[in-house]
């Protein structure tokens, strides 16, 4: 699908499709922002290529779950990165990989999926300004994905709290298991923010011949952009720590737990180890066995085994093992 917002050289907007880029050409003060959404390969690589876009940029643009990155050509600047193509609670996030072509008078902005990001500005009210400077539309674009990432993982810290009440309230094997999947999903967008810190750094600090940084408006808002790229990596890393002590938490506490079983187990163990002794001593029936024939040998023996049954389980009382 190619979707397209032009700004006529009379500073009056227009959406539309592929018909938008021809009347682009012909007024050279117009900007064009050119959204590319799952378009076929060949096709999709013949129109960048037309537009300028170096065969490079095009090749690395089309690789899918490459790394994010920035790098500079003669007539753009290719920025990479990770949108969103899908939500869901408890930080079920989909990404998605969207490039973006910013040269002096065009944003295009491609992804083979629907994007969360696209979609809030292709048609927002506020785009047409915007466009007037298109590596501002696109450094919003890129603020906007991440705005959907913090959205979610904020939302993620209210679950996080009651799973740390219900720990300690004492937890089961379920919630082990869910807090494990938040963890794994924590350490997969940490590693997405670590990638989004590092290329909006180089953003905010190389001098790139097609994203004005002495413009007020691009560097407030490239400014802004690496402020939630931070907060982003501090909340994640912050979020998957807090899962990781939880975890070892709950494994502590079982540990405890089960020690306590057993300790209370060997303690039945070493009070019945005596007595059973006696027991088979005295149970195997030989003739030539004088104790078995007095009177009270069985008194004798009954008594003898509850005294030693007292006995090891008031040492163990005094020693807090069956406490």
């Amino acid at each position: 699908m190619i979707r397209t917002v032009w700004l006529d050289e009379a500073g009056v907007a227009h959406r539309g499709a592929e018909e938008l880029i021809d009347r682009w050409r012909q007024q050279p003060a117009s900007k064009l922002w050119l959204d590319l959404e799952g378009e076929e390969q060949k096709r999709e690589e013949a129109l960048l290529l037309s537009l300028g876009c170096h065969e490079i940029a095009v090749s690395q643009a089309q690789i899918e779950r490459r790394p994010p990155k920035i790098e500079e050509f003669k007539n753009h600047t290719l920025i990479v990165y990770r949108g969103i193509a899908e939500v869901k609670p408890n930080l079920n996030i989909q990404p998605l990989d969207i490039s973006l072509f910013i040269g002096d008078r065009i944003l295009i902005t491609r992804h083979v999926k629907r994007s969360y990001s696209v979609d809030q500005w292709i048609g927002s009210e506020e785009t047409p300004e915007l466009l007037e400077n298109p590596a501002e539309l696109g450094v919003q674009i890129v603020r906007g994905s991440l705005g959907v990432y913090l959205e979610n993982l904020l939302a993620f810290e209210e679950k996080l709290q009651d799973l740390e009440e219900e720990i300690q309230a004492g937890g089961d094997d379920e919630m082990l298991r869910e807090m494990v999947l938040y963890k794994s999903r924590l350490r997969r967008l940490n590693r997405i923010f670590a990638y989004h810190e590092r290329i909006i750094g180089q953003l905010n600090s190389l001098t790139l011949s097609h994203i004005d940084r002495k413009n007020d408006d691009v560097r407030h808002a490239i400014r802004a952009l690496y402020d939630r790229c931070e907060r982003l990596q501090t909340q994640g890393q912050m979020f998957y720590e807090i899962c990781g002590d939880l975890i070892e938490g709950y494994i502590s506490v079982t540990s405890h737990q089960l020690n306590q079983t057993m300790k209370i187990l060997t303690v039945i163990t070493a009070v019945f180890v005596p007595l059973g002794f006696l027991a088979g001593v005295y149970g195997m029936n030989f003739d030539n066995m004088p104790e078995l024939h007095y009177g009270n040998s069985y008194f004798v023996l009954i008594g003898v085994m509850l005294t030693i049954a007292v006995t090891l389980v008031t040492i163990f009382k005094r020693k807090g093992w069956l406490s």
